[in-house]
């Protein structure tokens, strides 16, 4: 770890310093995470550069969807195949933490820079490898992008409505999860290296990553013994809990217990639900939620979704109205819990880009950089590594 002086406002990262051999999201969202809380990450790229580079939407010849990831970071450009490109990184892992990458397995090992070749020059290395499905198993060697794994994982299968077809999630969420769990995997690693002095290999692919994540489907299908079926917007095991019409639109509305139901009832009108033996539990509710859903329908089917959502806040059940993507990024939430800060970018000039979302006290959010221009910090690197120490 770098030798740094921390202050009571300094980041929690600051002083570790990444080497980062990612491309596209999965490794680059990890990556990015670390450099929101202050690491120094060094984006080692090809002469062609990240495929995100080239990926829209573009403004001025720039991805925006690169900058989304990238920020924070500093680049250099390398030939891994090159005895040149190897010393330099091995220049660099002198003085890194960590070693983040997201080929397909074999690949580092290939270029002499696997974890096997590195452990025992670099001891105290946590060397990080993000891939689809792992670097053991059956489909290890397989490539793998975002919707493969959400084919693959039974999310796909478990998304959409119930008569309707297979439905992907409207985001790229294996891969999201892949970068989440390597970011924690990594700071495990470093955590358990302060104590031993030893550094680790971590293993984390996307397939893992999303089967993790979906604890109510791994529950019913390992536990339950059933095969679970989509159910649309509606919640598979509990009711009133999912989407509902209303006037003017759609409420979501969550109703997990019995008190709650009883207080829903009285908002709806219709407090003798209570005693019908049909909604006597959360299990039957469920069961027959159709006849349920009827009974909110006709009283939503006068009323204005903001009316709604006034009623059933004010009694303390959780509602909500249906807001755009647009909508939620504006929203006064979003502003007040800074999930964005404003970066300066040269060429594209201040861009507003997202955070990673966990708030330490006594650390400012936001004063971060843009993502680099291609090889941008190379000059700035290697004069580090001929003056032997580090910013």
């Amino acid at each position: 770890m770098n030798d740094t002086s921390l202050t009571q406002t300094a980041k929690p990262l600051d002083g570790v310093r990444v080497l980062d051999f990612t491309r596209v999201l999965a490794g680059p969202y990890c990556t990015a995470m670390m450099a929101d809380l202050g690491a120094d990450v060094i984006k080692v790229e090809s002469s062609h550069g990240d495929d995100y580079r080239h990926i829209g939407p573009f403004d001025q010849g720039e991805s925006l969807l690169f900058q989304a990831v990238n920020r924070g970071k500093r680049s250099i450009v390398l030939d891994l195949k090159s005895d040149a490109g190897r010393a330099t990184v091995h220049a660099l892992l002198r003085d890194a933490d960590v070693l983040v990458e997201n080929y397909r397995p074999g690949v580092m090992d290939k270029l002499g820079l696997g974890e096997k070749h590195l452990r025992e020059q670099f001891p105290a290395l946590i060397y990080v490898s993000v891939s689809g499905f792992g670097q053991t198993g059956a489909n290890a060697s397989k490539p793998a992008y975002d919707i493969i794994i959400q084919a693959m994982s039974g999310l796909m299968d478990a998304t959409g409505e119930a008569s309707g077809a297979p439905t992907m999630v409207g985001e790229a969420l294996a891969d999201v999860a892949g970068g989440l769990f390597a970011a924690w995997g990594t700071m495990v690693a470093l955590f358990d290296r302060s104590r031993t002095g030893r550094g680790r290999y971590v293993d984390v692919a996307l397939f893992d990553s999303l089967m993790s994540m979906m604890p109510i489907l791994a529950c019913r299908t390992l536990m339950e013994k059933v095969s679970p079926t989509r159910t649309g917007n509606r919640h598979p095991l509990s009711a009133p809990f999912g989407t509902y019409p209303a006037q003017d639109g759609f409420f979501a509305v969550a109703v997990l217990n019995d008190r709650l139901f009883a207080t829903f009832c009285q908002v709806i009108g219709q407090p003798e639900l209570v005693q019908d033996t049909r909604f006597s539990t959360d299990a039957l509710r469920r069961q027959n939620e159709p006849a349920l859903a009827d009974y909110i329908a006709r009283w939503a089917s006068t009323r204005s979704t903001g009316e709604i959502v006034a009623s059933l806040s004010s009694a303390g059940i959780p509602a909500a109205l249906l807001q755009s993507v647009a909508e939620a990024w504006n929203s006064p939430q979003v502003v007040e819990r800074q999930l964005t800060s404003d970066v300066d970018h040269p060429t594209l000039g201040r861009l507003n880009v997202p955070e990673q979302p966990v708030h330490f006290s006594d650390v400012p959010r936001g004063n971060r950089l843009s993502a680099p221009a291609l090889n941008a910090d190379a000059a700035d690197i290697l004069a580090e590594l001929s003056k032997g120490n580090t910013p």
